[in-house]
């Protein structure tokens, strides 16, 4: 009897195993940052080290506002996010207002599609950015 159950427990074993043997590690660039780090690759820019000092200038500015807005949540970390950032730019003016349009604008989504979930949210997302 044992001789038979250990071909058997062996199969379990090994189809339970498969879905984690057949895992394969993302590249860097896969996933939910992928577009980002695409985003972000200056090797394929027309002018390389131009944008390399961009993106260098665009990440001092962030870790700059994360420094200030440090230990505020919620709202009021955003809001101390887009002062920072928006104090850094050319336009600060333009900065602001364009963020607050950026804010107004996700919130009237989150309201046209704050009873749906999973496909129809994802349809009803698409929607409103079309509009």
């Amino acid at each position: 009897m044992l001789k038979s159950l250990v071909p058997a427990l062996a199969a379990a074993c090994l189809l339970a195993a498969s879905p984690a043997l057949h895992a394969q590690p993302s590249a860097p660039g896969d996933g939910p940052k992928g577009p980002r780090g695409a985003r972000l690759d200056c090797s394929k820019a027309q002018d390389p080290k131009a944008c390399e000092e961009r993106v260098a200038k665009r990440r001092e500015a962030m870790q700059k506002a994360r420094a200030a807005c440090e230990g505020r949540q919620g709202d009021e970390h955003g809001a101390c996010m887009r002062t920072q950032l928006c104090a850094q730019s050319a336009d600060p003016a333009k900065c602001e207002a364009r963020a607050k349009e950026r804010v107004a604008r996700r919130a009237q989504m989150r309201e046209a599609c704050k009873d749906r979930t999973g496909d129809a949210l994802r349809a009803c997302i698409r929607e409103q950015r079309r509009r």
